[in-house]
Parts: structure tokens; C-alpha cells; sequence
């Protein structure tokens, strides 16, 4: 048997771009719940708190969520330049094309089998 740890991905909303995502390990996925465990917790609400406020708290858990999810289960950008160098992850996350962000988000999450989890719409 074979075994591959990624599957490689063409980009849809970006032609000439492939992601290279993570397969879904025991390790991978106590790795992704540590992160977002430590993330709820800084996200913990103060008790006076009004609801706006909570209601922003919770968009911006839900962003930071999305960025975890990327920079963890992606672990390559090919055929993509972000402000002249070669784009990663991390630049993808910070500063790259949303729609190709949104697009690796859910390659992520369906390759990792969290559908239960947001899948990136936000509003």
C-alpha cells in the first residue's frame, strides 16, 4: 500500500495555482485542536460584554478559525506570487486573493472531514 499525506488541488478561482492540502492524521488532528482549543480560550467573553460586542467577538473567533484552518491543512501555494515572492500559507491567509483563501478553506475542511465546521461564511 501507498500512502499519500496531501492531495494536490487545482485552484478553481485561480488558474495556474495548485494547493498542495494535508490529509487528516491522528497527530493533524490533535495538532488543529490544541490551536483552536488555545484560541477559545483567549476568546473567552468578558461577563459585561453587550450583545454587538458579542456578536462582533464571535465574527472575528470565526475569521481567526478560518486562518487557523488554512495555515494548518494547507502546506503549499505553487504557481502564485504574492508582492513578488513565491506565496505560502501565511501569505495566502494575510495577504492573498480572498477568493482562492475561501476556495483552500474548503478544500481543507471537506479533505480533513470538518464539514460541521462553518465553511467560511461570514455575515
Amino acid at each position: 500500500m501507498t500512502y499519500e499525506s496531501t492531495i494536490t488541488v487545482k485552484a478553481k478561482s485561480a488558474p495556474g495555482v495548485t494547493l498542495l492540502v494535508n490529509r487528516m492524521s491522528f497527530a493533524r488532528r490533535l495538532e488543529l485542536m490544541r490551536r483552536i482549543r488555545r484560541l477559545a480560550h483567549e476568546a473567552q467573553l468578558p461577563e459585561t460584554a453587550d450583545e454587538a460586542e458579542e456578536k462582533m467577538d464571535a465574527a472575528l473567533l470565526a475569521f481567526e478559525l478560518d486562518r487557523i484552518y488554512v495555515t494548518w491543512g494547507v502546506r503549499e501555494v505553487r504557481g502564485l506570487e504574492i508582492d513578488g515572492a513565491p506565496a505560502t500559507p501565511q501569505t495566502l491567509a494575510d495577504a492573498g486573493p480572498e477568493a482562492l483563501f475561501r476556495e483552500a478553506l474548503a478544500t481543507v475542511k471537506a479533505s480533513g472531514g470538518l464539514g460541521g465546521a462553518r465553511g467560511g461564511q461570514h455575515g
